[in-house]
């Protein structure tokens, strides 16, 4: 099975090197020694696999510690999250529309009963309610395109990010005993924490064209960078295949399984359908 021809490269590049670690199965790449013994180590590095994402395992400090630094430059450009702006937006779009909905009611009730001056005061409200709402339905809207460019960033730099994740943990894994800084992103602002109710009266979205301009000249300026980065390629001299091809391809690698398969389970069949088989065997053997 290709479970058990994978756990034999394993088994046989510990027993070769004499490496008998607990939980690290293969450790790192040997840099001296026989080069039978580079190539077994080799041989089970493949079978291993890497778990979940890219197997930097091979490859020198030098190029781990540039994967490493590529992160804060992949976090810079990403677009402001604007998750809990558009929550709120939402939320004071609702409470608009419902208070114009009673002040609405409320007019034409004062109207039927001819009291004027509050049909009109409930009127003026509902007319205020109405320009509100609309004010926030226009902030929504902006919110939400800027966090489509959140999400089409987080998918242009899945790669990149993961890549320099892993690379940090096996510089890590490689050199327990030496300080590394924590990797930090350099996104523009930080998620909200809390939730903090919708504004409920028009002057407390007064600053509402601004923000939206503000929004609409930061999706200007993603979308440039957006654009520059997927046009980005590599010469056929850096690149593995024929002609040009991109400078950051996405990673399709699918997660490996475990090594070890547990056996199927057995579905044994119910007795009804036995014998149904069985009866079905009899008309056979009379038919003959």
């Amino acid at each position: 099975m290709a479970w058990q021809r994978r756990a034999a490269s394993i088994g046989a590049f510990r027993e070769l090197s004499g490496y008998d670690h607990p939980t690290d199965p293969i450790g790192s790449e040997p840099v001296t020694g026989a080069p039978d013994l580079r190539a077994a180590w080799r041989e089970a590095r493949a079978a291993l696999g890497p778990a979940g994402g890219p197997d930097v395992r091979g490859m020198p400090d030098g190029m781990l510690a540039h994967l490493r630094d590529t992160y804060p430059i992949e976090t810079a450009w990403a677009s402001r999250w604007t998750g809990g702006e558009l929550r709120r937006a939402r939320a004071g779009a609702w409470d608009a529309r419902l208070a114009a909905l009673r002040v609405t009611a409320e007019a034409s009730a004062a109207g039927r009963h001819a009291r004027r001056d509050e049909a009109e005061r409930h009127q003026y409200l509902a007319a205020s309610y109405h320009a509100l709402y609309q004010a926030y339905q226009e902030r929504e809207g902006a919110l939400a395109a800027a966090m489509a460019d959140r999400a089409a960033w987080e998918l242009a730099t899945r790669a990149q990010r993961q890549l320099a994740i892993a690379a940090d943990a096996e510089l890590r894994r490689r050199h327990p005993d030496q300080h590394h800084l924590p990797l930090r992103s350099a996104e523009p602002g930080t998620r909200d924490q809390h939730y903090e109710p919708a504004p409920s009266a028009p002057d407390d979205i007064s600053r509402a064209g601004e923000l939206t301009g503000q929004l609409t000249a930061q999706r200007r300026e993603f979308a440039r960078q957006y654009a520059e980065r997927t046009r980005q390629l590599l010469p056929a001299s850096t690149s593995v295949h024929a002609g040009a091809s991109p400078a950051f391809p996405a990673w399709t690698g699918e997660a490996r399984d475990a090594i070890l398969q547990p056996p199927k389970p057995q579905i044994e069949p119910s007795p009804r359908i036995l014998e149904r088989v069985a009866r079905h065997d009899l008309d056979l053997e009379a038919a003959d």
